[in-house]
């Protein structure tokens, strides 16, 4: 195997399974040792490949995080079709979609969110960049709705979409608590009554 492929296994493998880690146990309370154990690498590699537990957490942003958020929540929202059902199967068959240990973790996103991100600029920027991403997506799809006459053309999309977001990751962290879905059950129920409130 060449040199650079095995460096960059090294390297998805160290990322791959930081982010395992920080989503079960928590950014803070993960060390580099702890990684290094769980990879079977030695601290050399890490550092070959990092500068810090503080750049690695900002690629576990960008590259893992993001990724998950767009692919479950953000290009469904680009699909065809009428806007508010499509804003109903993409927000209620992303939670329908979560394993039970998903649901127990909550959204990885909101954890570093609330963890980490009034900490440094660095971790404020690569989140707020997914949000901003998933905002901007409903905002365009909540716009052709207008267009095609099935949202209301008085409401506003940005007010909506954030609303949206807020809610959908309310609910991803309160499910934490419970030991059942039930909470979710009454979310989804919810969010139909919602998005029918915005019918024209």
């Amino acid at each position: 195997m060449e040199q650079k492929q095995k460096s960059e296994l090294t390297k998805t493998l160290i990322l791959n399974e930081s982010f395992k880690l920080f989503y079960k146990n928590g950014f803070k309370t993960t060390s580099v040792d702890k990684i290094m154990k769980t990879t079977n690498l030695t601290k050399g590699a890490f550092y070959h490949h990092y500068k810090s537990k503080k750049e690695l957490g900002i690629e576990v942003i960008s590259a893992i995080v993001q990724k998950r958020v767009y692919d479950g929540m953000i290009r469904p929202l680009y699909q065809g079709g009428d806007a508010l059902h499509l804003l109903e199967s993409t927000f209620s068959g992303r939670l329908k979609s979560f394993s039970l240990y998903d649901k127990q973790h909550g959204c990885p996103m909101n954890n570093f969110i609330n963890e980490i991100a009034d900490e440094e600029e660095a971790y404020q920027i690569a989140l707020k960049r997914i949000i901003e991403e998933w905002k901007s997506a409903l905002i365009h799809l909540l716009e052709r709705g207008k267009q095609e006459n099935s949202i209301n053309k008085d409401i506003s999309n940005t007010a909506v979409a954030i609303y949206l977001i807020s809610a959908f990751e309310g609910v991803r962290g309160i499910r934490k608590l419970y030991n059942d879905d039930l909470i979710l059950d009454h979310y989804m129920c919810g969010l139909t009554l919602y998005l029918n409130q915005l019918k024209p």
